[in-house]
């Protein structure tokens, strides 16, 4: 899929994803999983965002949470009962 982008908007958003330690690709991602979740407009049968991070070497055993990430859901910077840095009031 390839995707057009205003040579200055694509500046910022490498910017941006470079600050949080994120791929452009991962970041716009993100950037549109966050406006489709807050209009309302995420897909039911979307599936889950990509882990951040090298995959593991070997699959975690069925049924365990993936390796790196808290039982809670939380990623590198929050964990179970953490409030979520990017979510608006």
């Amino acid at each position: 899929m390839a995707l057009r982008l205003d040579a200055a908007v694509h500046g910022a958003i490498a910017s941006w994803a470079a600050a949080e330690l994120r791929s452009v690709n991962a970041h716009i991602e993100w950037i549109l999983r966050r406006a489709l979740a807050e209009e309302g407009r995420m897909p039911q049968d979307a599936g889950p965002a990509a882990r951040r991070g090298r995959p593991p070497r070997h699959p975690p055993p069925s049924g365990a949470p993936p390796a790196g990430r808290p039982p809670g859901g939380g990623d590198d910077r929050s964990g179970p009962g953490t409030p979520d840095p990017d979510a608006r009031p």
